[in-house]
């Protein structure tokens, strides 16, 4: 895939995680293309893999050689499996090749002979398989059956430009499964979006091999998500999957690995995995998710190993505020006077931009509503300035904190503005409250957002995650002027803590 590059050390440690959830074949790349991929079947050989098994890729023999280079390097990798792939559709044979159609069936054949008679179990991969069905399904139909009789271990049907729609894959795989004795398979590309439902309805008519990739990476628009496929065919279909059931678990674990092998942010919104998979807004899905969750879930998300989650917005109801009461050990009813303020709060604030996963900024509101918080310190005073020193950029905070009838005074140098604030206040606050001490900020995001629609300013929203190494919350805040937003999420976290503190000692 354009943008997917892996070290030879990464494809080591994949192959790891993909043993400990149970793939079966581990397809680990074309030894005869680059010298990487064959140090990598060197290298594979040492690790100690409990139960997938490696293959390797390649093409069958070319025209006018009895063995060529490509089939001698496939058994140089030593692996129990070899796939290979050879043409289906007649474009590719007279236009490709620029051989024969015979002469194409002749190559198919002799290869996986050659294979096999070497000790190989082949995987035969029918390139373009539904282009070519569609364009001359006999033609078709002949290179795969050669394949079967040549003792193809499976024969794997390719919509390899990804342009086949489900009905097409349901229709020709099932007439397929009529003619052809041998395990089918299917290899599915993502080009018109149906790769995970197209790999679906392969196996509903017959197919019992997938291919696919971890996140669905592959050439163009990738190929088939296996981390969609898995779960699909054993939650839904009752197939048996990897090791066991319970490996199922570790799905999510393992799509956000690849994704920081890759430096690739995980998808949010990817199904089963994403982080907002099982993440709640509207306010009628909340309300009827805390009666029964499956009224708005296909699944329980701890099967694949993600968690529910309700968001707090312009749109939630006073359901998602209750959701927080809960999680804060307070039962509410949703006409509780502070239930109603805290979620007009939330709507006031969206006016100008999101608060989305500020889950502290919402449950201080709450609790300060409630009168179980109130302030404990207030900033009187603050400047955050920048300026170049011997050729850097430095950066000064300094602050006025009053905490009950003290007034203190820091001052502290960061590597910008926000950094320098932030260590001048928890440098005040730390004296008087010593369990802030431990506090840590994790993340820090500034958005432009969108703002007034009547105003012509433009207003930031600040969002900063907080970790004391034992629980993480986060705050946010919208201005017009990031300072602002800053110092404000930066006091909403600190105040948190203080608040669950004296909440504790109240329950």
């Amino acid at each position: 895939m354009a943008g997917v590059s892996f070290t030879l050390e990464d494809k080591l440690e994949i192959v790891k995680k993909l043993d400990e959830i149970g793939i079966d074949i581990i397809e680990g790349g074309w030894p005869s293309s680059n010298p990487k991929d064959m140090e990598f079947f060197k290298a594979v050989k040492k690790l100690n893999l409990e139960y997938s098994k490696i293959a390797a890729f390649g093409s069958t023999k070319k025209k006018g050689y009895e063995v060529d280079k490509n089939l001698e390097t496939l058994l140089d990798a030593d692996t129990k499996y070899v796939v290979i792939f050879g043409k289906s559709w007649l474009l590719h044979v007279k236009e490709v090749l620029k051989v024969t159609p015979e002469e194409n069936i002749s190559l198919i054949g002799e290869s996986i002979d050659y294979l096999i008679s070497h000790g190989r179990e082949v995987i035969y991969d029918a390139e373009h398989f539904f282009d070519g069905y569609k364009d001359d399904p006999e033609y078709a139909i002949k290179t795969i059956k050669t394949a079967e009789e040549a003792g193809a271990k499976v024969i794997t049907l390719a919509d390899t430009n990804g342009g086949t729609l489900p009905f097409e894959i349901e229709k020709i795989v099932s007439e397929v499964r009529k003619k052809i004795n041998a395990p089918l398979g299917i290899h599915a590309h993502n080009d018109a979006g149906n790769a995970v439902a197209n790999s679906l309805i392969a196996v509903n008519a017959g197919a019992i091999h997938v291919q696919g990739t971890i996140n669905g990476l592959g050439e163009r628009c990738g190929n088939a998500d296996l981390i969609q496929v898995i779960p699909s065919l054993a939650l839904k279909m009752n197939k048996k999957i990897l090791k066991s059931p319970a490996e199922l678990k570790k799905l999510r674990d393992v799509s956000v690995y690849i994704y920081s092998i890759l430096n690739m942010p995980p998808n949010p919104y990817q199904p089963y995995v994403g982080k907002y998979a099982f993440t709640h807004k509207g306010g009628v899905h909340i309300d009827a998710m805390l009666k029964n969750p499956r009224t708005y879930e296909h699944i329980n998300p701890e099967a694949v190993g993600n968690e529910r989650n309700f968001l707090v917005s312009e749109q939630s109801g006073r359901a998602s505020i209750l959701n927080y009461a809960e999680e804060l050990g307070l039962k509410l009813s949703k006409e509780h006077p502070a239930v109603i303020t805290t979620l007009n709060k939330v709507k006031e604030i969206e006016k100008y931009g999101s608060i989305e996963g500020a889950d502290a900024t919402v449950k201080l509101w709450l609790l300060k509503n409630l009168g179980i918080y109130s302030d404990k310190f207030n900033i009187l005073y603050w400047m955050a300035s920048t300026r170049e020193v011997n050729g850097k950029i430095e950066a000064e905070g300094e602050i006025i904190v009053r905490v009950k009838d003290e007034v203190y005074y820091e001052r502290e140098v960061g590597v910008g503005p926000v950094h320098a604030i932030d260590k001048a206040l928890k440098k005040a606050l730390t004296k008087v409250f010593p369990q802030l001490s431990d506090v840590i900020l994790e993340n820090y995001k500034v958005t432009v957002t969108e703002g007034d629609k009547k105003g012509t300013a433009s207003y930031v929203r600040v969002f900063i995650q907080f970790s004391d190494g034992k629980s993480t919350w986060a705050t946010a805040h919208v201005s017009d002027n990031i300072l602002v937003a800053s110092l404000q999420a930066l006091s909403d976290g600190y105040s948190y803590k203080l608040a669950l503190n004296e909440l504790r000692n109240l329950l």
